[in-house]
């Protein structure tokens, strides 16, 4: 799918996300990871702001998306919040920050929209610290036999109606970039992925 096509099924999305602000089915789940952030945090792919509510006051946060709609509903949600934020409107997969740049990068339930998803994780390894932390949670394929048949099935038409890809390995997707895994849980039949990863190096990658 091209970049223009995409951009507006997610400002077309936008509203909906907004809404999930008050019922986020994921929110127990960014609760035990995205409190982590510290520092000058990268959230890409920010959208409407659904993990504000886990930061912790003191972060300075800086937001990409490539939705003007959804950095919209985001400059909104940020209001509400103590923390420094500034929102670009900007693709991850064109962007370019110096190398080192950020204490902590954020990327929750985005990487099934990305046309080279380990070209961006490789992106997080220049731009985070070498004592920083990559804290991802996404959706990708099933452990479940059935349900992960389902994905594979239903996944050209779910990325023409709302440019997700549903049978992505996140698990895989890590371990061919350069970042180093520190941990991984899985939850709702492995659908749900939580990853906890640094900077690699050199040697983690022989």
């Amino acid at each position: 799918m091209n970049r223009p096509s995409l951009i507006k099924k997610f400002d077309k999305q936008a509203a909906k996300y907004d809404k999930r602000r008050d019922s986020d089915p994921l929110y127990k789940f960014r609760q035990r990871i995205f409190p982590e952030a510290r520092g000058k945090v990268l959230e890409v792919a920010i959208g409407s702001g659904l993990n504000f509510p886990c930061y912790r006051s003191d972060i300075e946060l800086i937001g990409l998306d490539f939705s003007q709609e959804m950095l919209k509903k985001a400059e909104r949600a940020a209001k509400d919040y103590p923390f420094s934020t500034t929102l670009l409107q900007k693709d991850v997969e064109t962007m370019v920050f110096d190398e080192n740049s950020f204490d902590t990068i954020i990327s929750s339930t985005s990487l099934y929209a990305y046309q080279k998803p380990v070209d961006v994780l490789n992106s997080f390894q220049k731009w985070c610290k070498p004592e920083g932390k990559i804290l991802l949670l996404e959706h990708g394929i099933c452990t479940n036999k059935f349900w992960a048949g389902m994905q594979k099935m239903i996944d050209p038409l779910a990325v023409r109606v709302v440019g997700c890809h549903q049978n992505r390995n996140i698990s895989a997707m890590i371990k061919q970039s350069e970042l180093k895994l520190m941990r991984e849980e899985r939850y709702l039949s492995g659908l749900l992925y939580m990853i906890w990863a640094k900077k690699g190096s050199q040697k983690d990658s022989n």
